[in-house]
């Protein structure tokens, strides 16, 4: 028997449920997607990211149409900023029938770096995800993390020689009162590390680096506070957390800071 595609299928989605129970989140998880994201410089980088949207559920439909999550993101994935996201939300509740909607993009953000000596160029990666959600408004979540070099101000105070380093990283989430640039946020961790970490590195920028660190000891503390004070005064920045680990080369644990706040500028 052949079948007719074109006579209309029954849409089992849209037929009512008695058990009177709305869902919170249904939607899409962990979809791969390829995605543009605006650089400070004027471009547009090209990244792939993993994607989850969710919409609640009223209690009288059995399931929500999975299809129209996808037909959405491929509608927007041109452009997956702060600036676009706002409306994708508004588009969700409005196509599928809900009061809320959410949804989480992460991706990695690549920089071209110079090495600080060379100048041996390589790109470094900066793993980043925008959460947004629309209950009675859009609510906005971006989070950034950069690798780091911290040195131990202990080790360095109590040696003869040397002092033990390692690598850590710093996570930072914020709100923002206007956009702010990835690349901003970068730069301010960075600045307030023993030093920062690079792709590529001759010789003569092992050395720099080295130095830079040893001239420059930072507790997991120092590093939080300084970092909460540059974001607190950021006039982008509505609320921010700041979290720094660092892998101990030296210990069996991670040395560990977290704070949050909201910013000076808070609007």
């Amino acid at each position: 028997m052949t079948r007719d595609y074109a006579t209309p299928t029954m849409d089992v989605q849209n037929q009512p449920d008695n058990r009177k129970i709305e869902i919170d989140k249904v939607g899409i998880k962990d979809i791969q997607y390829p995605i543009g994201v605006l650089e400070r410089s004027g471009g547009t980088q090209r990244t792939v990211a993993k994607v989850s949207m969710f919409v609640n559920l009223h209690h009288k439909f059995k399931g929500t149409h999975m299809s129209r999550f996808i037909e959405l993101l491929n509608e927007h994935c041109q452009d997956m900023s702060t600036t676009t996201i706002p409306g994708l939300l508004l588009e969700m509740r409005k196509r599928l029938e809900a009061r809320d909607a959410h949804i989480e993009v992460s991706f990695p953000f690549f920089i071209l770096k110079r090495a600080p000596a060379s100048g041996a160029e390589g790109l470094m990666s900066y793993d980043c995800t925008i959460r947004g959600f629309w209950a009675n408004e859009v609510v906005l979540e971006i989070e950034v993390t950069v690798p780091i070099t911290a040195l131990c101000p202990c080790s360095k105070a109590i040696s003869d020689q040397g002092a033990h380093n390692q690598r850590g990283t710093v996570t930072v989430q914020y709100r923002q009162n206007r956009f702010v640039w990835i690349e901003d946020i970068i730069e301010i961790v960075e600045a307030e590390a023993s030093c920062d970490v690079y792709s590529v590195l001759k010789r003569e920028d092992e050395k720099f680096v080295t130095e830079k660190a040893y001239a420059n000891p930072m507790f997991v503390e120092d590093v939080a506070r300084s970092v909460a004070q540059r974001l607190r005064a950021h006039e982008g920045i509505a609320w921010f957390s700041v979290e720094v680990e660092n892998q101990e080369s030296i210990h069996a644990h991670n040395a560990y800071a977290y704070l949050e706040r909201p910013s000076e500028n808070k609007h």
